[in-house]
């Protein structure tokens, strides 16, 4: 619990700066035409292939009686690689709409 603590007031700047990227991120997505929204959200859900190797690093990275990183790394990899099935599974859909019925 002492490491929690101590990472949480070492890195305080940072955590302040992720809350800021939170809001801006919903509003910015918030103000988005219905219209773009399927094919922005399918091309960033993609772009998680790089959270999917920074989380692998990450828990290289780790010492191996760290249980909090591995653990924070494993949901790391596993939510991004659904992220990055999901983007491909909306771009695919979303390009099935535009093709020419039989």
């Amino acid at each position: 619990m002492t490491e929690f603590i101590d990472f949480i007031s070492n890195n305080l700047q940072m955590i302040y700066i992720v809350i800021l990227m939170i809001f801006v991120g919903v509003e910015i997505i918030g103000h988005v035409p219905a219209v773009l929204h399927t094919p922005l959200m399918s091309g960033a859900n993609a772009i998680h292939g790089v959270v999917i190797i920074g989380a692998i690093l990450v828990m290289l990275g780790a010492e191996p009686d760290n249980i909090l990183a591995l653990s924070l790394g494993f949901v790391a990899v596993l939510l991004g690689t659904l992220n990055v099935v999901g983007g491909f599974v909306v771009t695919d859909r979303m390009l099935e709409m535009f093709k020419k019925k039989k």
